[in-house]
């Protein structure tokens, strides 16, 4: 038993009382059987991205809502003061990579270091975002659809298949996808190669 695994059986099970609604209810929500629901709840597995998507979208709740510890009220207030982020799996930064969301782990943060909003981790895998992002860093994502002129941003391209890490740029009207190492080439976003941001980068970790 793993402590994503505990959070995310913990949060269903608020669901399913908040809601009144049933493990049976809530599989056909999911697009998944009732005995996986049941793996859930007794910590022996964990839904994947698109599962968690399609029950946040029912109920009109953020992702986090599931995915993310709920501190109840009679904690001590040090207890308040932490978020368990989760790791979703890799990003490119160098040719775009096919999308898996698979959760890894859940890393403890401060919850004065976080910005607003609903935020993952994404292992960067590639060196075209440095010396910005080093290849294996872990990077801070919070979920929006737009960013600012030069800031980095996760973004799908390929017909939603594949992401990349780079910075956003426009020019003459034509947006790019800007690597930060010169030895790569930008990204052209036009009607035959389409692209969606899904999120901010905000800050890279690494572990030693």
């Amino acid at each position: 038993m793993s402590e994503m695994e505990r959070i995310i059986s913990e949060n269903i099970k608020t669901l399913l009382r908040k809601y009144n609604v049933t493990q049976s209810d809530l599989s056909k929500i999911a697009g998944v059987s009732e005995s996986t629901v049941g793996k859930w709840i007794l910590q022996k597995s964990t839904p994947r991205m698109g599962a968690v998507q399609k029950i946040a979208d029912h109920f009109k709740l953020p992702k986090s809502y599931i995915l993310n510890e709920k501190q109840p009220e009679n904690l001590y207030e040090i207890n308040k003061e932490f978020s368990y982020v989760p790791v979703l799996g890799t990003i490119a930064c160098g040719d775009p990579i096919y999308v898996e969301e698979n959760f890894e782990e859940y890393r403890t943060e401060p919850k004065q270091n976080l910005p607003i909003g609903n935020l993952y981790y994404l292992r960067a895998k590639g060196d075209s975002m440095e010396p910005t992002i080093p290849s294996g860093s872990i990077v801070l994502i919070r979920e929006q659809n737009d960013v600012e002129l030069n800031e980095i941003a996760a973004v799908l391209v390929n017909g939603d298949t594949e992401a990349t890490l780079k910075r956003i740029s426009k020019q003459n009207g034509t947006v790019f996808l800007m690597p930060d190492n010169p030895k790569h080439h930008p990204i052209i976003v036009d009607e035959s190669n389409p692209a969606k941001i899904i999120g901010k980068a905000i800050r890279y970790t690494q572990d030693l």
